[in-house]
């Protein structure tokens, strides 16, 4: 546990400098550059690969304050709050990753999985259809939710989807 949270600390430290996320002396947070986003958002999949939710929603809350508009970031925090049961939380993330982008295919497959875990199938069939819109030729966010909705094991090992 403790080499994964030094792990964690040490990609952050990597990532954002020696200063941090934050101004010297200040409660602000800083715009991170897009290679930083980028950082961040790897070493988020690391930490939830290794199924450590936790340290994971650290990073992503990082990202999210200074870079607010990433869908991605929001979407991978609904994945981590999801696997944590935090339900509420994961929720309120897919919806801000929608809001940014209402194509998100990795959001719109993980939300249905929400559904499917909350006991909220209808829902899970609508986010099912949005997917057929997108992927006429099919695709892994697709079949994954089909296979969630059919009974299967809502994504752990086929993550991350990014919706790209």
């Amino acid at each position: 546990m403790r080499a994964r949270l030094a792990t964690a600390v040490l990609v952050t430290f990597m990532a954002f400098g020696a200063g941090g996320a934050y101004g010297a002396g200040s409660d602000t947070t800083t715009a991170l550059t897009p290679a930083e986003v980028r950082a961040q958002l790897a070493s988020a999949e690391g930490l939830i690969r290794q199924q450590n939710y936790r340290d994971a929603i650290q990073v992503l809350n990082q990202v999210v304050e200074s870079s607010p508009r990433e869908a991605d970031a929001y979407n991978l925090l609904g994945f981590s709050y999801r696997k944590s049961k935090d339900f509420n939380r994961a929720e309120r993330n897919y919806k801000r990753a929608l809001r940014l982008n209402p194509e998100h295919k990795g959001a719109i497959e993980y939300y249905g999985e929400l559904f499917i875990e909350t006991d909220r199938r209808e829902k899970a069939e609508g986010m099912l259809a949005k997917l057929e819109t997108l992927c006429p030729s099919g695709c892994s966010e697709l079949d994954q939710l089909r296979k969630a909705l059919a009974g299967g094991q809502t994504s752990s090992a086929d993550w991350p989807s990014d919706g790209s």
